[in-house]
């Protein structure tokens, strides 16, 4: 899988990139079908609070899973945008398996 990282309007450091590739890696063995992943880091200005959003959209054959969430740092947003994906990939693998069944 494929892993890209899109940073508005700033530059994402190489530790935060490697923390989100390692988790995402992890992913294939829930749904080892999935073709690439786009990580899309923000910044949000709202009053004096910077709040960290973070998108992850995730390629598998027939559709786009996509997660959004934001936190006081990247890390805690990922992880929670990471365990919504984990379980559309769940559902989805549970699907494909009664599809063969």
């Amino acid at each position: 899988m494929t892993v890209t990282f899109q940073a508005v309007h700033f530059s994402a450091d190489q530790k935060l990139k490697d923390y989100i590739g390692d988790k995402l890696q992890k992913l294939e063995k829930f749904y080892p079908k999935i073709i690439e992943s786009t990580v899309y880091l923000k910044l949000e200005n709202s009053g004096q609070i910077k709040d960290k959003i973070v998108e992850v959209k995730m390629n598998v054959p027939g559709r786009t899973l996509v997660a959004t969430n934001t936190d006081k740092t990247f890390e805690a947003s990922f992880d929670d945008a990471l365990e919504t994906i984990k379980r559309q990939l769940k559902k989805l693998n549970d699907k494909t398996q009664e599809a063969k069944h």
